[in-house]
């Protein structure tokens, strides 16, 4: 493959092993990684950017490959110490290796630092291959709108502490993005986007991965402005995420469960909406007007059909 650059808006876990798959297939080409980080939260005074670590472990070969996040080898000592000194929060765990990347996240963001800058600086110790960018330097935190077990009123609560605390067990009925209206995109994105052969939706949560990426303001007129196809790997499949809560995401925001209804929701690049074509797996209809809809298989089962997904999007995107 000759030169070519490409931007992928990511998630977490889903973004991370396309970017695997897309990195095998595209070498000596540029992949820029626009990460989610409406996931980040402060716990025990660290500040954590869970998506960004996970592409960022993952490209460079850290990752636990079992659990997805976090680092292979990993112990948990500091954790267990907190638990005995009954410090809150109990239910987020942090390992002791990955809590070398949050010590100096922090002390580097209490110093000044913008995010993208901190961001450059852990990157450059795992070597993850791609330029790793959040999606802002402002902070931008979802927040979740549930009835309050204790009260039945409505309330907001961290999405960490909806997802990992109670297992998006208690239903939502709606997804606050605080910070968004007064963030913008981190210097880097607009002129990667501006450049790209190619953009990239990687297989991750429509609401709160991507969906919290194409929220900061500018942000979707920049995609809507490059010069590549836009083209986007459906999460679901067979009716379900293949990892993941979009299921329960999903019909917050008044979307269908299916590569249909995921699909309708990005829309066509031509009529208003994002995509110019939509990937979805063998088997699910995806009727969406004015895209190019084509099915291959979507399975990152191995790093053979991960490179061969991510040539599906190249080839859909016409480089």
């Amino acid at each position: 493959m000759s030169f070519v650059e490409i931007v992928v808006l990511a998630g977490g876990i889903g973004g991370a092993r396309f970017l695997t798959g897309l990195k095998d297939v595209t070498r000596g080409s540029r992949i820029t990684a626009v990460v989610n980080t409406g996931d980040d939260v402060t716990l025990h005074g660290m500040r954590i950017c869970p998506d960004l670590d996970t592409v960022m472990y993952t490209l460079g070969g850290g990752i636990d490959p079992e659990r997805g996040w976090g680092l292979a080898g990993e112990t948990w000592r500091v954790k267990e110490e907190l638990a005995a000194y009954g410090a809150e929060p109990t239910w987020f765990g942090l390992g002791d290796r990955d809590l070398a990347t949050h010590l100096i996240r922090t002390r580097m963001l209490d110093a000044g630092y913008p995010l993208s800058q901190v961001t450059a600086a852990l990157a450059d110790r795992w070597q993850p291959g791609v330029d790793l960018l959040p999606m802002s330097d402002q902070r931008v935190e979802t927040h979740v709108v549930v009835d309050d077990p204790d009260t039945g009123r409505p309330a907001a609560i961290h999405f960490q502490e909806w997802w990992v605390r109670h297992r998006a067990e208690l239903p939502a009925s709606g997804f606050v993005q605080v910070g968004v209206d007064d963030a913008r995109p981190a210097p880097g994105v607009v002129e990667a986007l501006a450049r790209a052969d190619a953009v990239l939706l990687a297989p991750s949560n429509p609401v709160v991965s991507v969906g919290t990426v194409l929220g900061v303001p500018g942000m979707r007129a920049a995609l809507l402005a490059s010069p590549g196809k836009i083209v986007a790997v459906s999460p679901i499949v067979g009716g379900g995420p293949v990892r993941g809560m979009a299921d329960r995401c999903l019909p917050v925001v008044g979307v269908e469960v299916s590569a249909e209804g995921v699909g309708r929701h990005y829309g066509a690049r031509t009529d208003g909406g994002l995509l110019d074509a939509w990937l979805v797996a063998p088997g699910d209809a995806a009727d969406v007007p004015g895209v190019d809809v084509r099915q291959v298989p979507l399975l990152m089962s191995s790093p053979e059909t991960t490179a061969a997904l991510a040539r599906a999007a190249l080839e859909a995107a016409g480089v």
